[in-house]
């Protein structure tokens, strides 16, 4: 078929299915069938996982245009056949469930028109809290840290189950989460809340409840990131090479038990970092590309046989030391079975075949691969089953039970970090209170929350680098009113998102008005170190509407502060030193 009859083709619902599954055979034997007669470029095509701009698949895009020479999502299939697809709304993807589920269904349309008729792993990035592709109506949840803080292992199961269940309806068979990393570096610009905890047994033990509720009880495959553990680290994969410099009994004390955990409950699919740690792999190669470590220590030593994929091969860490072509033959080489979001992609394809033709890569490498990748289709009902009723999103997709159960779980996660002057409950009496400080939809969340709650509110967003003029404008507002409640967004971070320390500033000075001062980190929990002297502090772990209408009741005193510290918080400039240890949080 022609690229512009199958764009023509496509239907908002499901217009062709796969073949039926044979009950009489095993999935091993279905999967083989499946690879039988297919040539080397279609094997290799379903080891990428690519996307496209847009939200529908016959809609013309000049910028996919210039990465892939196609216009239309459609025609970007039918040229790579590839075995995945990410969603993501930067990438204008995303406009709501129902939308998406019909997206799907047109994308499983223009695969399963293709000769091989092999539908599309759908996956994205729904970690929940910081990092979410698809927001409301769908559940949000408070996010990793969150949970690590309400120490409560069947919340996290219960928010998989949800979460999966509706990327499941509108056509997503596979998120990128949980996050498996240990954060124990608390300047780690990446990671942060992200993850679960600075504690590997409670990383380990959360990470174990989500890939239960992913896999078994939403359906869905879940993707333990990223291995071998991105945790302690100064630097941004997204834009430079780290390194963390962990001993081997380092690693294996700290890194290593999420990852045994997850592999142990059954993990569908696991995600590299590209890190570089010289002590499981001296080379200097980020862990994408090395041998030693994803068919070394995961394949060998682990005895992980699930699906490895790589974290996107558009990031700069994985591109610094060889050409994208050279990339991707590595990576495969190393042991990884799908390649995440190639950024030249008919270079890095051809790469790869030329690869395997000239014998440098195995033709029975990629058939394990392939096996891999069509087990998992086959387990998760995508080879047999790809499409879905976009009609049923408004029963599956943010329902009154499901947004009333993640208010419950976001309500136990706020940690009281200080009240030293007892300010909190706020009476609830009338009074004037300001809201300022970093968020447009953050601070306008909570000032609806309170205002709801008899306050005279008003809202004054500064940013995540305030100016001066910003700054002046809060203060005076301060003046005016009973309370400031001020958010700060990783204020610690003073190489990326604030290099002028401006949230640190803002801080200050509301303090020196000598007025009642709630200061609250809606993101990571490690502000309150370089502004100690605020007598009031609270950690959120995230800024989502849900976090901040629990953050609202606290104030209030309509529910205690239930959270304890999943981290320690360090003395600023000094990591090995806590200022709030592990544990630490107060009630009433």
């Amino acid at each position: 078929m022609s690229a512009t009859a199958l764009v023509a083709s496509l239907a908002p619902a499901a217009a062709v299915s796969a073949p039926p599954p044979d009950p009489g055979v095993t999935n091993l034997q279905q999967a083989m069938r499946a690879l039988h007669g297919m040539s080397l470029e279609e094997k290799i095509g379903q080891m990428f996982v690519l996307f496209a701009y847009g939200p529908d698949a016959a809609k013309p895009d000049a910028r996919n245009t210039a990465l892939y020479g196609v216009a239309t999502p459609a025609e970007v299939i039918a040229k790579y056949k590839p075995g995945g697809w990410i969603y993501f709304n930067a990438r204008d993807n995303v406009t709501n469930p129902t939308q998406l589920a019909t997206y799907s269904n047109q994308l499983q349309t223009a695969a399963t028109n293709t000769g091989m008729r092999i539908p599309l792993t759908i996956a994205t990035d729904q970690e929940q809290g910081v990092v979410v592709r698809i927001g409301p109506p769908a559940t949000q949840f408070g996010g990793n840290m969150a949970h690590g803080a309400s120490r409560d292992t069947a919340d996290a199961r219960t928010a998989a189950g949800i979460t999966g269940r509706e990327l499941k309806a509108m056509g997503i068979r596979q998120d990128y989460a949980p996050v498996a990393d240990v954060n124990v570096n608390a300047l780690n610009p990446v990671i942060g809340v992200r993850s679960f905890s600075s504690d590997p047994q409670l990383v380990s033990d959360m990470t174990v409840a989500q890939v239960q509720g992913y896999q078994r009880d939403a359906g869905i495959m879940a993707t333990a990131k990223h291995f071998p553990g991105h945790g302690d680290t100064r630097d941004d994969s997204h834009t430079a090479l780290p390194t963390i410099n962990h001993t081997l009994e380092e690693w294996n004390t700290i890194d290593a038990p999420p990852f045994k955990a997850a592999i142990k409950a059954g993990i569908d699919s696991i995600m590299t970092a590209h890190i570089v740690v010289p002590s499981l792999d001296p080379s200097g190669d980020p862990a994408t590309l090395s041998k030693p470590i994803l068919t070394g220590v995961l394949r060998e030593q682990l005895g992980f046989k699930g699906l490895i994929i790589t974290d996107a091969l558009e990031m700069a860490a994985v591109r610094q030391k060889y050409g994208d072509a050279e990339v991707a033959v590595r990576a495969i080489e190393a042991g990884a079975d799908q390649l995440l979001l190639p950024p030249a992609p008919d270079v890095q394809f051809k790469a790869v075949v030329d690869a395997v033709k000239s014998g440098r890569i195995s033709e029975r490498q990629i058939n394990e691969s392939l096996l891999r990748i069509l087990l998992l289709k086959l387990k998760n009902g995508v080879l047999f089953q790809p499409f879905v009723d976009p009609a049923k999103i408004p029963t599956t997709v943010g329902t009154p039970a499901s947004l009333a159960t993640a208010q419950t779980i976001v309500d136990k996660s706020i940690t009281l970090v200080k009240n030293n002057n007892q300010t909190l409950p706020l009476a609830n009496t009338p009074r004037k209170v300001l809201v300022t400080g970093w968020g447009v939809a953050t601070t306008a969340s909570l000032g609806a929350g309170l205002t709801k709650r008899g306050a005279t509110t008003t809202v004054a967003q500064t940013g995540a680098a305030p100016t001066d003029a910003a700054i002046a404008d809060a203060v005076a507002k301060a003046q005016l009113n009973d309370v400031t409640v001020v958010l700060t967004q990783k204020a610690w971070d003073t190489r990326v998102t604030d290099k002028l320390g401006k949230q640190q500033k803002l801080v200050k000075d509301l303090l020196a008005t000598g007025k009642t001062v709630i200061v609250v980190a809606v993101r990571d929990p490690y502000d309150i170190a370089y502004f100690d002297a605020a007598p009031t502090y609270l950690a959120t772990y995230g800024y989502q509407g849900v976090s901040m209408e629990s953050l609202a009741k606290v104030l209030y005193g309509e529910i205690k502060p239930a959270g304890k510290l999943p981290v320690d918080i360090p003395v600023a400039g000094q990591p090995a030193t806590p200022l709030y240890p592990f544990g630490h949080g107060l009630s009433w």
